[in-house]
């Protein structure tokens, strides 16, 4: 009775016990008269709980939450993997996924992938600081046939990478057309090319400098030959969404993610005994954990290397022997700058994604008047690219006067602001470099595309895959990009890099 008849001791009110029902004398031991004493035991309690909760390490991570010195927020890498792929651009999340839907046709169990990324945040990666362009016109058969398989493959996204119970894939593809313009000297070369690129079954067509005014009024023709307009599967896209997009799917699918720094490996060889094998198996790879010298090897199978911009210093981490990777791979960061501007009386909607005689270049940025633009610069002239800053002079003293002169209405333009991002760019031929290393057994390699990776990442992803999980290239036959030439010194030129 006395239990059934006590007040809440949150919230309620203490009382005085009903005349003639008194207590027990075990209950008026045990709880004392009057609110405060609850009161305060249910503070006391709730600092409790908060105290723990913040000394025991949280199990999944969350920013902003207090963690003991040497946990990190971020899942440890596991003991050991299948396929571990080193970068986790659109590149390498391209590679898990195309991986994890190859193996149900050809294996009984699944495998274990790990995608390794230093910068979950992505604030330095090529994927989400490129302006996000995708073209059919190329000069080489090999890239063109990666953007018309990239392009029907993104024009079916949902089918591809959506996840039950979450909303549609919208990767915001703007179709406005690459238009490329060519001066008296480069006509031919032009010419040619578009003829290469409607024999791979894409939609170009040539307008000469009459036509061109024709159709975008506002370009001044003066030293334009011909140009090539790209009718179909080209404009511009969101490089964000397609990035979470593929991680999204791939996570559904099994892949697991960590954050960590492969610095080192540890190889079936060493230098002492190449003579006896000229070749090797990566067994472990080092993933060193964030602002730690902490590391986990990790035992695997394949290595895939998709690191982007450091796939070359890749190669150079400790533990690979040094007479295996040569000659080096050629890829190197080049730092590019992406300039944002506005210009109310600019070309407007009827703006592609332009590409001048002098290499400059530019396309539409929403419907406001606002555009992106820049320029690579010539091989002798390359920023330093240690770090992402900005040089605003470049844009008044390089870009601007190119602009203006080629479109009058951007003489009164306003920059709005700028960034820089990374090109891995293939000093070789400018290619990308796909398929296994000639020596070191177990590694793959996707990297190199100079500016082309994302747009080339669906068909890039699904080749690697099928070299790893088939043994050869299926969908597109990419044995010419792969490291072959590079021993041999004969490079696959594109005359189409922007």
């Amino acid at each position: 009775r006395a239990v059934r008849g006590a007040r809440p001791p949150w919230g309620g009110h203490g009382g005085t016990p009903r005349q003639g029902r008194g207590p027990s004398r075990a209950l008026r031991t045990a709880a004392p008269r009057g609110t405060d004493f609850f009161r305060e035991l249910g503070q006391t309690l709730g600092r409790l709980g908060q105290t723990l909760r913040d000394q025991v390490p949280a199990m999944e991570s969350s920013w902003g939450r207090w963690l003991p010195p040497g946990i990190h927020p971020d899942p440890r890498p596991p003991d050991e993997a299948d396929v571990v792929v080193v970068g986790g651009g659109v590149v390498g999340w391209s590679v898990a996924y195309w991986l994890k839907m190859l193996e149900g046709r050809y294996r009984r169990h699944g495998m274990k992938v790990l995608v390794v990324e230093r910068d979950p945040t992505y604030s330095r990666a090529s994927t989400v600081l490129s302006v996000g362009g995708i073209r059919q016109q190329f000069s080489l058969p090999e890239n063109i046939q990666m953007s018309r398989f990239s392009a029907s493959f993104l024009r079916d996204i949902n089918e591809h990478l959506g996840v039950p119970n979450e909303p549609p894939i919208d990767i915001q593809f703007q179709p406005s057309g690459y238009l490329f313009l060519a001066s008296l000297e480069g006509a031919a070369e032009l010419e040619a090319t578009v003829q290469l690129q409607r024999s791979e079954g894409a939609q170009v067509a040539l307008l000469s400098p009459t036509q061109l005014k024709e159709k975008f009024p506002w370009i001044n023709t003066e030293d334009v030959a011909v140009a090539s307009y790209g009718l179909e599967d080209e404009g511009w896209f969101d490089p964000w969404t397609l990035l979470n997009a593929f991680r999204r799917k791939a996570t559904s699918l099994g892949v697991h993610n960590c954050c960590g720094e492969v610095r080192a490996f540890v190889t079936s060889a060493n230098d002492t005994i190449l003579s006896a094998k000229e070749s090797a198996r990566i067994k472990y790879v080092h993933i060193y954990m964030p602002d730690s010298l902490e590391y986990q090897p990790v035992a695997c199978s394949i290595v895939v290397n998709a690191a982007g911009a450091w796939a070359g210093k890749l190669l150079e981490a400790d533990g690979l022997p040094r007479k295996l990777c040569q000659p080096p791979l050629p890829i190197q960061p080049r730092k590019r700058y992406v300039f944002s501007w506005h210009c109310p009386d600019g070309p407007g909607l009827s703006c592609p994604f332009l590409v001048d005689t002098s290499g400059a270049y530019f396309r539409r940025d929403g419907i406001a008047g606002n555009y992106l633009g820049g320029m690579s610069p010539p091989e002798e002239e390359e920023p330093d690219p240690s770090d992402l800053s900005v040089d605003h002079d470049y844009f008044q003293e390089q870009l601007w006067p190119r602009l203006a002169r080629r479109v009058p209405s951007f003489e009164s333009l306003r920059v709005r602001s700028a960034w820089a991002g990374y090109y891995d760019y293939n000093t070789f031929d400018h290619n990308g470099v796909l398929g296994p290393h000639p020596r070191l057994e177990n590694l793959f390699l996707a990297a190199g595309f100079s500016g082309h990776g994302l747009q080339h990442s669906p068909a890039a992803g699904r080749a690697v895959a099928e070299l790893v999980v088939q043994g050869r290239f299926q969908t597109l036959d990419l044995r010419r990009l792969g490291w072959a030439r590079l021993e041999d010194g004969e490079p696959l030129r594109e005359g189409g890099v922007v």
